[in-house]
């Protein structure tokens, strides 16, 4: 009897748990390393039609945050676990283009650049 019930907690939890995620086009608006324990992964945009370029873990993680086109490397340790957790780290340190451009006070093609 207990298994449903634990079925229905962890939906609860992973709910709100759920991040969002900040897309340019399909990719991801700049670059960036995410860290977790000696494992670090290197996201990077992608233009276009280049698709997902990533092994194991990452390439689900991305994959479920709606990316289509990025390039990402696993620097140091290689673990499955802390690659997934550093790929998360890096997710939620995302901050879109037009909060950036709010902060400064300053228009979205002034950050853009």
């Amino acid at each position: 009897h207990e298994v449903p019930e634990a079925i229905r907690k962890g939906i609860e939890q992973a709910k709100k748990a759920l991040i969002r995620v900040p897309l340019v086009e399909g990719t991801l608006p700049y670059a960036m390393l995410g860290k977790h324990g000696a494992g670090k992964v290197l996201l990077k945009p992608a233009s276009p039609g280049t698709g997902l370029i990533a092994g194991g873990g990452v390439r689900a993680v991305m994959e479920l945050a709606g990316v289509h086109d990025a390039l990402t490397k696993c620097l140091g340790s290689t673990n499955p676990h802390n690659v997934v957790r550093a790929t998360l780290a890096a997710l939620r340190s995302l901050v879109a283009p037009q909060q950036v451009a709010e902060r400064r006070g300053k228009s979205l093609a002034e950050v853009q650049g």
